[in-house]
């Protein structure tokens, strides 16, 4: 199966794009809990490295693709203490609960949430130093254009690091991510969340996404040059960068 037709909800008439933003939307409330508990706390360490890995631009404005809650964008500007950090996301729920974490932390003049689509970005061609998007690329309707986006809103020499999941090969971290990936993820997932297929299609759409060498292509063939992926943990994970030329 292509990696844009797993969607939420087969039986859905609704495009991909609004499954998915209704989806967020409806487990919002439980998104940060779930995130940090079902990847036992990795997930922090991820995301630093996907933040250090722009460092070489020393960004000012940096763009954060798919924020969901902010995590990712508060990192960024925790880490660069002279960014402005924009984050954009189609779940105006997920947004919300991003938006008091941000309040809290007393960053409303670095940190900035916008609704919006990643496949149509409302800014300006050359207008980020870098861009980040952790594990939403998965839920582009068309992978393509949202990477396309992308590159055409970063600066000539900017960077792009992405952070997505794949598929550990060696065993026996191959056998037992892949139990717990499908069969354990899904059902503390539906429980906590109370969502019948948000955790369902976490682990259908890892499964049909490329990954490797196969989205390094796709990259390239979006506009980005000196493009490479990194396997973290085992394998469970991996940051994909590359630069505008």
């Amino acid at each position: 199966m292509k990696h844009n037709a797993v969607v939420p909800d087969h039986s859905s008439k609704l495009s991909k794009k609004e499954q998915v933003a209704g989806m967020f939307n409806d487990i919002a409330g439980k998104y940060d809990f779930l995130n940090h508990a079902l990847s036992m706390g990795i997930d922090k360490g991820w995301r630093k490295k996907a933040i250090k890995s722009i460092e070489s631009v020393q960004p000012r404005r940096i763009l954060d693709i798919a924020t969901g809650t902010g995590d990712l964008a508060l990192a960024a500007a925790a880490y660069y203490p002279d960014s402005v950090v924009t984050g954009l996301d189609i779940a105006s729920q997920m947004l919300a609960m991003g938006t008091e974490k941000i309040k809290a932390r007393n960053l409303q003049e670095r940190i900035h949430m916008e609704l919006g689509d990643s496949e149509q970005i409302a800014h300006g061609d050359h207008s980020f130093d870098a861009v980040l998007c952790a594990y939403g690329t998965r839920n582009f309707q068309d992978l393509e254009k949202g990477l396309s986006e992308m590159c055409r809103v970063l600066k000539p020499g900017g960077r792009v690091a992405i952070l997505e999941f794949s598929h550990p090969r060696n065993f026996p971290v191959k056998q037992v991510f892949g139990f717990y990936f499908k069969y354990v993820l899904p059902f503390l997932g539906r429980v906590i969340s109370r969502h019948s297929t948000a955790y369902t299609y976490l682990p259908e759409s890892v499964m049909a996404f490329p990954e490797g060498a196969a989205f390094c292509d796709i990259m390239r063939a979006c506009g980005f040059s000196d493009v490479s992926a990194r396997p973290l943990t085992f394998g469970i994970t991996s940051l994909y960068t590359g630069v505008k030329p």
